[in-house]
C-alpha cells in the first residue's frame, strides 16, 4: 500500500465538504426576489391583487428560504402580499364581485 491508498481509504478522504456561505448568484438572485416581493406587493393594492398577492406571497418565502441579504424587504413583500389579499376579501364583500374599479 502506498500513500496515496492510504488517502484514498481515510475517513477524511470520504467526507464531503462542510457547506459555506451561500454563492454570490444565488444570494443575488434571492435579493431580485425580495425586491421582486415588495414591488409587486405594492402594485398589487392598486390593481390586480388577485395575481400579484400570491405571487408576492411566493417571492418572499422563496426569498427568505434562499438567504436573502435583505431580509426586511422579502418580509415587507410577504406583509404586502398578505394585504393585497386582504384588501381583495374587503373589496369582494363590500360589492359582491371579484373586479372593482375607483369611481
Amino acid at each position: 500500500m502506498n500513500a496515496t491508498d492510504t488517502e484514498l481509504r481515510s475517513p477524511a478522504a470520504t467526507r464531503t465538504p462542510a457547506p459555506g456561505p451561500a454563492p454570490a448568484a444565488a444570494v443575488r438572485q434571492a435579493d431580485g426576489m425580495a425586491v421582486a416581493s415588495f414591488v409587486f406587493g405594492l402594485i398589487g393594492l392598486l390593481a390586480m391583487n388577485l395575481l400579484l398577492g400570491p405571487a408576492s406571497i411566493v417571492l418572499a418565502a422563496l426569498a427568505l428560504r434562499r438567504g436573502t441579504s435583505r431580509p426586511g424587504r422579502a418580509r415587507l413583500g410577504l406583509a404586502l402580499g398578505v394585504a393585497d389579499l386582504v384588501v381583495l376579501a374587503c373589496l369582494v364583500s363590500a360589492d359582491q364581485t371579484w373586479s372593482w374599479s375607483i369611481g
